[in-house]
């Protein structure tokens, strides 16, 4: 029993000790653990800390991928017979598209096979044109050197041709005692003409943009409208005088401007059949011009009973087509507003009755547009038969409940919403950011904000903020939306701005050199996907005149590539900080130079 009790007793002991030790090493293993474990906590924080911190910091400086390299090139020169050429409304293509309601004159742009790759001469002789305001009057006759026109309108003074220039005294088909003349009776028709009321307008067949021209001093901004087509380079002739304006015509697509955007549209004997096809063009009017708006007409059918012998017709045809001009307006919610002589008004109806009635007539002629139809789908979309009844929303930016100009221009307009994440604050702050970099522009660019640069436009605008701070300077702004993107164009309008819709991956519709300033903030970064970069610039040589300069804003990626594109078409660039010189985005600041076709003598 001893023997059996003592190894017992000396292996409780042993066990007992052994467990004690157990115990302690594992106290001291968890202690030294926690203490390892709370310290590479530490550590390991402090370092996302510090490495967050570095990349916050460090990011602007330090470019996470090397700029963009491209080759080295020379575009050459286009033959002279292309000095006036514009690629989506060229004559030389007309016969491949219909005549019905004259769609060639639509744009038909040419495929990227077709597409030229060679800088567009000026004409012989070619001049810097005159500078604003003197250009409203006068142009140099070898920068858009037409006779045509001149002689087959002249008697009608829309312009003269006097030496070396064309003189534009401001006449026109319907107002033979001048453009002044015949606004100054307009005007007494349509007060809101006088009080900021009416601020944007729309000149549809607009000859040399007499009336839009006329317009500016009196606080209206227009955009001028006309196809490219016997009449010879309107569009062309009103840029050269520094007036708003666009190569364009309705035909069988909507204009390329959101619904509900212009306070006023006028046709001066514009030869456009409103009453033709069910009166889908009046349809067109109806779109763009915002509740409470102006549709001015004067020629025929106005003023019928005085006129018609001019007209080669008789009294009865036109009595016949007033009448029915007349019913279709009405049909499409528009009411006669006043009439004196040739000038007759419509004003479009805000009044919800008159759209609720023609919804619930389900034989209504013309129809209201159903939900599914976008009203401001406006790029290469197809006119529609159908009246767009106005939204509640748009009712808000209705004339007469839209603040009057100017202080339209700082007020967030009700549509800012439909953007995603627009906000009154969100403008704010965008106009705040452009008048801080525009203030930098002008060190960098001291011509701009004097005379030397008058015809503007921002490539890929959101909400008209560099134009707005532009506002003040004798300059006017083409703000230009991508069709691709967010649909702000409808506040930019609501604002009291112009602009247009367009994808840069095709020409623009206007001639060549008629934009003394081009500026462009991040397009490369957001389409340089779609559009190759080399094309988008050779159309902006096209379109900038001789002496005329680009702003180009973009991320650093770019502007090795892009400095060598403008060498490549003879432009004189230099870079230049940002107004926060910050690494990753830089400012190209490039001036087109004036020269001539070697088959030229300059």
């Amino acid at each position: 029993m001893k023997n059996g009790k003592q190894p017992e007793k000396g292996s409780s002991s042993r066990i007992l000790s052994l467990t004690v030790l157990f115990i302690a090493l594992c106290g001291f293993s968890f202690y030294l653990g926690g203490m390892f474990c709370s310290e590479r906590d530490k550590i390991e924080a402090k370092d996302v800390v510090t490495s967050t911190t570095t990349k916050a910091v460090a990011s602007p400086k330090e470019p996470t991928v090397s700029p963009l390299q491209i080759k080295s090139v020379s575009f050459p020169e286009c033959g002279s017979e292309l000095q006036d050429y514009t690629p989506c409304t060229d004559p030389k293509r007309w016969k491949r598209y219909g005549v019905h309601r004259l769609s060639f004159l639509e744009r038909h742009c040419p495929p990227v096979y077709e597409k030229s790759e060679c800088l567009i001469p000026p004409p012989d002789g070619y001049k810097p044109p005159i500078r604003w305001p003197k250009s409203r009057d006068q142009c140099w006759y070898k920068n858009v050197p037409y006779d045509w026109i001149n002689k087959q309108k002249s008697n009608q003074h829309w312009l003269q041709k006097e030496g070396d220039k064309f003189h534009f005294p401001g006449g026109g088909t319907m107002f033979p005692r001048g453009v002044s003349h015949y606004v100054d009776q307009m005007q007494d028709l349509i007060p809101e003409m006088k009080d900021g009321t009416v601020r944007t307008a729309i000149d549809t067949g607009c000859g040399v943009a007499s009336w839009g021209g006329d317009l500016l001093d009196r606080g209206i901004l227009t955009i001028s409208l006309a196809p490219r087509d016997n009449h010879e380079a309107q569009v062309q002739f009103a840029l050269e005088r520094g007036i708003p304006a666009i190569l364009g015509i309705i035909s069988t697509q909507r204009l390329p401007f959101p619904s509900n955007s212009f306070d006023m549209a006028h046709c001066s004997r514009c030869l456009i059949p409103w009453t033709e096809f069910g009166g889908i063009y009046l349809l067109e009017v109806h779109r763009i011009v915002r509740p409470g708006g102006f549709w001015v007409l004067s020629g025929p059918p106005v003023n019928y009973k005085r006129r018609w012998r001019g007209w080669n017709t008789t009294m009865e045809d036109q009595k016949s087509d007033y009448d029915k001009l007349q019913s279709l307006l009405t049909s499409m919610c528009f009411k006669k507003y006043a009439q004196k002589d040739d000038i007759a008004v419509w004003q479009k109806l805000s009044d919800k009755s008159c759209y609720d009635k023609i919804a619930k007539n389900m034989e209504a002629y013309p129809p209201k547009c159903d939900d599914s139809i976008e009203p401001d789908s406006a790029w290469y979309t197809p006119l529609r038969p159908c009246v767009v009844a106005p939204t509640s929303k748009v009712k808000k930016s209705g004339l007469g409940s839209i603040p009057k100009w100017p202080e339209r221009l700082n007020v967030a307009p009700e549509r800012i919403s439909d953007v995603h994440g627009g906000s009154a604050s969100g403008l704010k702050h965008d106009d705040g950011k452009w008048k801080n970099r525009v203030k930098h522009y002008k060190k960098v660019l001291p011509a701009l904000g004097t005379d030397k640069i008058r015809n503007v436009m921002d490539m890929n605008t959101v909400y008209g903020g560099f134009a707005a701070a532009l506002v003040k300077d004798p300059v006017w702004v083409m703000n230009v939306v991508s069709s691709y993107g967010a649909n702000t164009l409808p506040v930019v309008f609501d604002r009291g701005l112009i602009g247009t819709y367009h994808d840069w991956c095709e020409a623009f519709s206007t001639y060549p050199r008629t934009y003394d300033l081009l500026h462009l903030d991040s397009l490369f970064t957001l389409e340089s996907q779609r559009c190759e970069m080399k094309y988008v610039l050779l159309e902006m040589d096209r379109i900038l005149r001789p002496g005329g300069y680009v702003i180009i804003r973009e991320s650093s990626y770019f502007m090795d590539a892009l400095t060598t594109l403008g060498k490549g078409m003879r432009w004189s660039c230099r870079r230049e900080e940002t107004e926060y010189a910050v690494e990753s985005e830089k400012i190209l600041v490039c001036q087109k130079k004036l020269w001539f076709s070697s088959n030229q003598t300059s």
